[in-house]
């Protein structure tokens, strides 16, 4: 096995889980994740020599927000509308937890408007590090990021702790 190959393997057990968790929430779906990450190995597999020494990570990350973009719109088949909120009580908070409701609330959203917040919110990245990401404006990234927000805590108020920190 040669080094550029071994480097590679090594990368991808490291990277592999955090490119999954980012791309269950990208999809909303555990099955197109996977074939998401999948999807982007192969591209940086393609490239590992010149994105071995750089950021490949970001390089995956950035083809997996573009690739589900793209399936989503060659997939769409309706139009998400607003969403009822989804719990009654405090005990159907605490039966399915902040992590479903999270992802339940991430699913009425737009992609981009949920490629926006997993990438500011969950990767911790720049307004700036988003939009080169996405390859669109700062201006942009901040509209779509307001956008996304103002329909999570209008479709889903049971999320207001998680979100009272977010501007």
């Amino acid at each position: 096995m040669d080094s550029d190959e071994e480097s590679f393997r090594d990368w991808v057990t490291g990277a592999q889980p955090g490119l999954l968790r980012v791309a269950v929430l990208l999809t909303g779906d555990s099955h197109r994740a996977e074939d998401l990450v999948q999807e982007a190995l192969v591209k940086v597999a393609l490239r590992w020599r010149r994105l071995r020494d750089e950021r490949p990570y970001s390089y995956a990350t950035k083809v997996m927000v573009r690739d589900n973009i793209s399936w989503w719109r060659r997939h769409r088949r309706e139009t998400v509308t607003e969403v009822e909120p989804m719990l009654q009580s405090a005990n159907d908070l605490d039966r399915l937890g902040q992590r479903q409701l999270l992802r339940q609330a991430l699913a009425g959203l737009t992609p981009r408007q949920r490629a926006v917040l997993v990438l500011r919110y969950y990767e911790d990245l720049s307004e700036k590090q988003v939009a080169a990401l996405m390859g669109t404006s700062v201006g942009t990234v901040k509209s779509q990021t307001h956008l996304a927000l103002r329909r999570l805590r209008e479709n889903a108020p049971e999320l207001a702790g998680l979100l009272e920190d977010v501007p």
